[in-house]
């Protein structure tokens, strides 16, 4: 595979800088707690039931939490609280949820078992838990052993496609995915419906209706599991399956797509701050405990930052995308997670009508390749410059897998003829996989049998990019990530942090929280 000749130590420095930035954003992990965080803990512990509110089913472990929280007593961690229940009562952590979510006890009235043996009793369950998501990661990676898998996180074997379903019905989505598999796609992501980032709790059970995607929950991740496990048996290879997690339920949805053998999440540090408004320090406290349990499931996470040039122009701010994904590395390291396990993405987004826009793009393509060898890099096709001519966006999108195969991009999500129209049809994605199957068998091997001329165009922009990114990253460290964020450093938008949503779900930790997870994860 072809190689850009590019300055070691200037991409050593911008990950020194990153270690620097990452510095105080970990201090504040370490003594906070967000109430997504106290949910999800109950979640691993196998509470996953709702009651009936206003019509609506609403989970357990937010009445729980949520009790706690309005009682000023959260900071000592849900376990406390919910393990001495389950010690006073001797009840069953499924029995207690449901008995405290109809206000039948009140967990704060209880008497109180000793620090010792609540501390004994909490970290028993927890590690109860953690062996059961280490038997659902050794469920799926026998699946994988057993059917062909294409993946290989170096993309040495070409590019993964990869496809989208949207219909808001989980079940049509699963008949979407299947259709899709049998074109040619190796994952396939369920889009999630709009605005679910914004709601502070995860919808129970399986769900028909949603706007622009299908809501995430723990029934409709089954679904799609057992559907794509099935195809793929039928198919002779393994079909990976993506969701969402991020927004205000990020450590929720890991523990979730953890459960039920999820194979990539989206997850990033930043996402949720820069373009759902969600506070900086719920989302940053809540990505490093996901992360946690993402790395144990040995899932592949995706980070964000081809939206970044959705807002800001691809090619006066390429260099943003690059120090983003430096922090994001930094930030995944802190959480124990692997290089193999870091989807860092990107995307083809500069205006078509740009003089030698393809280099310039190329250039990008395989500068985030050689920075991050070990990654399952995921590149995400034109978006921002399509419009209703289907024709010419197939043709962007037949340029966009070229570059793909020529860089040896890892995860390539395959763009829409449709893109700039409507949720996909069936025969779009048809279209689309045809497209880039032909391009990726064609072009399989072009990337080693050529190089980059030392000092051509291609080398010159991608050393420009990596030193406007090293002056970004030595800006970043010196005004602090917050401020930096205020003062627009990625994607021209501005977050204050105190304001966004989310904020009231920080809570500070008391001196002797109780969370063993954060040990044994």
């Amino acid at each position: 595979m072809a190689h850009l000749a590019l300055d070691k130590q200037v991409v050593n420095r911008c990950r020194d800088l990153a270690l620097k930035i990452a510095g105080p954003i970990e201090g504040l992990i370490a003594t906070h707690t967000t109430v997504a965080i106290e949910r999800a803990t109950l979640r691993l512990l196998g509470v996953e039931g709702a009651v009936k509110h206003a019509g609506q089913w609403f989970p357990e472990v937010n009445v729980i939490v949520e009790d706690l929280r309005k009682e000023g007593v959260l900071g000592s961690g849900v376990l406390w609280w919910f393990v001495n229940g389950m010690i006073q009562e001797k009840m069953t952590a499924s029995e207690l949820a449901s008995a405290v979510a109809q206000r039948k006890i009140r967990l704060t009235q209880l008497p109180e078992a000793s620090a010792d043996e609540l501390t004994k009793k909490a970290r028993d369950l927890c590690q109860r838990a953690i062996d059961l998501l280490v038997e659902r990661r050794k469920q799926r990676d026998a699946l994988r052993a057993q059917l062909k898998d294409p993946f290989d996180p170096e993309g040495k074997n070409g590019p993964l496609l990869y496809v989208i379903v949207a219909t808001g019905n989980i079940y049509e989505d699963a008949i979407q995915g299947r259709a899709a598999a049998q074109a040619g796609a190796d994952a396939i992501a369920v889009i999630r419906s709009t605005a679910q980032s914004l709601l502070d709790y995860v919808p129970h059970g399986a769900t028909t209706e949603g706007f622009g995607g299908t809501y995430a929950t723990q029934e409709n991740f089954k679904i799609m599991r057992e559907a794509l496990d099935e195809e793929g048996r039928k198919l002779g290879r393994y079909i990976r399956l993506t969701n969402y997690c991020s927004g205000l339920c990020m450590p929720e949805i890991a523990a979730l797509g953890a459960m039920e053998r999820l194979d990539f999440l989206l997850n990033d540090a930043m996402y949720g701050i820069l373009f759902r408004d969600i506070n900086m320090k719920r989302t940053l406290v809540d990505q490093h405990f996901s992360r946690r349990i993402i790395a144990l499931s040995k899932i592949v996470i995706h980070t964000g930052e081809d939206n970044y040039l959705t807002t800001a122009d691809a090619v006066e701010n390429g260099h943003q995308v690059l120090a983003s994904q430096f922090i994001n590395e930094r930030f995944a390291l802190h959480a124990k997670m692997s290089e193999d396990l870091m989807g860092l993405g990107h995307a083809q987004e500069m205006d078509p009508e740009h003089p030698n826009v393809f280099l310039l793009e190329i250039a990008r393509a395989q500068m985030t390749r050689d920075i991050f060898p070990k990654s399952p890099i995921k590149f995400m096709p034109p978006t921002r410059h399509k419009c209703g001519d289907i024709f010419y966006s197939h043709l962007m999108d037949a340029m966009f897998n070229f570059v793909g195969v020529l860089t040896g991009q890892t995860i390539q999500l395959l763009g829409m003829p449709t893109e700039a129209m409507h949720t996909p049809l069936l025969q779009d994605r048809w279209m689309s996989i045809k497209n880039a199957k032909y391009i990726f068998n064609g072009a399989k091997d072009l990337g080693s049998e050529i190089a980059y001329r030392p000092g051509g165009m291609i080398e010159k922009w991608a050393d420009k990019v990596l030193g406007e990114t090293l002056s970004h990253l030595e800006m970043i460290e010196k005004k602090g990530l917050f401020r930096a964020i205020e003062e627009r450093a990625f994607a021209e938008v501005s977050r204050k942090e105190t304001g966004g949503k989310g904020f009231d779900g920080v809570i500070g930790r008391a001196p002797g929280y109780l969370n063993p997870f954060f040990d044994l994860l």
